[in-house]
C-alpha cells in the first residue's frame, strides 16, 4: 500500500476520529455552585430567592426581586487536593488557583403607572465562572502489567505495512498520514511499533496481529495529570414583577469552555534482562468550545413568608474544537537503544457539536421577616441524553453515544441554605448533596459538601465572604491494558470575596 502522499504541513493533521470520551462530556456538562460569596455560602439554594447576581443564572425571575439597581464583583481562591491510590501506594497532588468568579449588574425600571399590575421590569448582565478546571493529580506504584499493553490493543487489526516507514519516509510524515486516514488508534499503534513495545505475529505486510515485546512482571509506574482552564456563562436577563406576588424572567446564555490537559506516564521495568527498561509517554490536549442555552423561571410569594420557585434551562449546544500532541520515549540497556519518537505534529480534530442535558430546578424558601431565611433546592439532569455529532451526522460518534447512554443516568442535586441577619451583619451556612451521573458509582461517587459565610451591609455597598468544602471519590482507568486503576479521594476548598454596590 502506497503511503508516500504529499504532506502540505508537518505540524497539522486533521483526524477522522475524535478525542472525546465519557469523562470529557461529563466534565463539560457539570457546574459548581460558585459565583458570588453569598451564593456559595448558602450552597447555591437560590431557586426561590433573589437579590443575588448568581441566583439570576439559576432562576431568571430572581432579577425581578431586586428593589433597585445593583452590581457585584467576586474574586475567589480554589484549593484542590487529590489523594490517589495506585498499586497500594498513596500519593497526593495539590493545586491552588485564584480567579475572577463573577461580575455583573441588574438595572431596575419601576412602572410609572401605580395602578398597573406590572410593578417593574429588570435587565441584567452577568458573568459566572461555572467550573474551574485547574487541578493536579499524581499517582505511582507497582504494577504487573506494562503500558505496552495499551499500544498492543490499539494495534490489533491494523496492517503491518501501515506501521512501517517506506523508503525515505519520516516519522512525522507517516504519523500525519495515519491521523488523516486511520485515526488516533493507528497513531498509537505506530508509536508502539516504532518504539519496540510490540511485535507482529508474522513479519509480512498483511499481518494484523501483534504480540507484546516487553518482558517482565514488575513495573514501577508514575502518572501525572495537570489540567487548567474554566467554563464560563455570560447571561443576558430580562425580568418582570406582576402584582405583589409573582416574578418572571428569561435568560439567554452564552457559554465558553477552555480546557488544557497534560498527561505523563513513566515506567521502569524491574526485570533483570528487560527488553525495554524505561518508557515515557506524554499526551497533551487543548479543548475549546462555545455554546448557547436559554432559561425560563418564575417565583411566587405564598402569603408573606413563603416563596416557591421553578426554572428550566434548555440543553446547551456547544461547538467543540480539539488539538492533541504525543511523545514516546523508550530505553533498552539490553539492546543499547535510547529512542525518542516526537512526531512534531498537532492533531487538529474536526469541530463537532456537543449537546449537554437540560436542567429542571424547583425550590422553596421561608423568610423570617427581617431576621433571616432558609431555602431548599432540588435539581435534576438526565446525563444519558448527552450526544455528539458532526454537522447533523452522529455516525462518527455512534460508539461513544452508546457508551454515554449505557453508562450515564439521571442525577439529582439537593441544596439547603440559610441566612441569619443581625443589624448590618449576615451569617450564612449551607449543605449540598449531588448524585453521581454514572450508573456505576465506582467511576464517580456522589458528592457531598457544606458551606459557611459572612456579610456586612455598609449601605451603598456590601462585602461578603463565603467558604465551601466538598469531597468526592472516583476510580479512573489510566490506560486500557493496565491492571491498576487510580482510586482518588478529591477535596475542594473554595473561598470567595464579593463586593456589591448600588447602580
Amino acid at each position: 500500500m502506497k503511503k508516500n502522499i504529499l504532506i502540505l504541513t508537518t505540524l497539522l493533521v486533521v483526524g477522522l476520529s475524535n478525542a472525546q470520551n465519557v469523562q470529557d462530556v461529563v466534565r463539560s456538562s457539570t457546574d459548581e455552585p460558585i459565583g458570588t460569596a453569598r451564593y456559595l455560602a448558602m450552597s447555591g439554594a437560590f431557586t426561590a430567592l433573589g437579590g443575588d447576581l448568581t441566583s439570576v443564572g439559576i432562576n431568571p425571575a430572581s432579577s425581578a426581586v431586586f428593589l433597585s439597581g445593583s452590581g457585584s464583583v467576586t474574586l475567589g481562591i480554589l484549593d484542590k487536593s487529590n489523594d490517589t491510590f495506585y498499586g497500594n501506594t498513596l500519593a497526593r497532588g495539590i493545586e491552588t488557583d485564584a480567579a475572577l468568579n463573577q461580575a455583573g449588574g441588574v438595572f431596575v425600571f419601576n412602572h410609572q403607572d401605580e395602578n398597573s399590575p406590572w410593578k417593574k421590569f429588570t435587565i441584567g448582565l452577568n458573568f459566572d465562572n461555572t467550573n474551574n478546571y485547574d487541578n493536579f493529580l499524581t499517582a505511582n506504584g507497582l504494577s504487573n502489567t506494562s503500558i505496552s499493553n495499551f499500544f498492543l490493543n490499539a494495534a490489533q487489526g491494523i496492517p503491518l505495512e501501515l506501521l512501517q516507514l517506506q523508503g525515505v519516509e519520516t516519522i512525522t510524515e507517516l504519523y500525519s498520514f495515519l491521523g488523516e486516514t486511520e485515526g488516533v488508534a493507528a497513531q498509537n499503534a505506530f508509536l508502539g511499533f516504532q518504539g519496540f513495545l510490540i511485535d507482529p505475529v508474522e513479519d509480512v505486510p498483511s499481518n494484523t496481529s501483534y504480540l507484546n515485546a516487553v518482558n517482565g512482571s514488575s513495573f514501577d509506574q508514575e502518572y501525572t495529570q495537570q489540567t487548567s482552564g474554566y467554563s464560563g456563562k455570560y447571561t443576558l436577563n430580562i425580568g418582570a414583577q406582576y402584582t405583589e406576588n409573582l416574578y418572571f424572567g428569561i435568560n439567554l446564555n452564552s457559554h465558553t469552555i477552555e480546557y488544557r490537559e497534560r498527561k505523563t506516564f513513566q515506567e521502569n521495568n524491574n526485570e533483570t534482562n528487560a527488553t525495554v527498561d524505561f518508557v515515557l509517554f506524554e499526551e497533551n490536549l487543548i479543548s475549546l468550545g462555545s455554546g448557547f442555552s436559554a432559561q425560563l423561571g418564575a417565583i411566587a410569594k405564598i402569603k408573606n413568608n413563603m416563596r416557591i420557585g421553578i426554572s428550566y434551562e434548555t440543553p446547551t449546544w456547544y461547538e467543540i474544537s480539539e488539538e492533541t500532541t504525543q511523545f514516546l520515549g523508550t530505553v533498552s540497556d539490553l539492546e543499547d537503544r535510547d529512542l525518542r519518537l516526537d512526531p512534531g505534529v498537532v492533531n487538529v480534530f474536526q469541530t463537532h457539536q456537543l449537546k449537554t442535558p437540560g436542567k429542571l430546578q424547583v425550590g422553596a424558601a421561608y423568610v423570617f421577616g427581617k431576621k433571616g431565611l432558609i431555602s431548599f433546592d432540588y435539581a435534576v439532569k438526565d446525563y444519558s441524553n448527552i450526544s455528539l455529532e458532526i454537522l447533523n451526522n452522529k455516525t462518527p460518534f455512534q460508539t461513544l453515544n452508546s457508551e454515554i447512554s449505557n453508562n450515564l443516568t439521571t442525577a439529582a442535586t439537593y441544596k439547603l441554605g440559610g441566612e441569619y441577619r443581625y443589624n448590618n451583619m449576615r451569617f450564612r451556612a449551607g449543605t449540598r448533596f449531588e448524585e453521581s451521573p454514572y450508573k456505576d458509582k465506582t467511576e464517580l461517587d456522589d458528592l457531598s459538601g457544606f458551606s459557611l459565610g459572612f456579610g456586612y451591609n455598609f449601605g451603598n455597598y456590601t462585602f461578603d465572604i463565603g467558604y465551601s468544602f466538598a469531597e468526592q471519590s472516583n476510580s479512573q482507568v489510566v490506560y486500557n491494558g493496565l491492571a491498576n486503576d487510580i482510586a482518588t479521594e478529591r477535596i475542594e476548598n473554595n473561598i470567595l470575596f464579593t463586593v456589591g454596590f448600588n447602580l
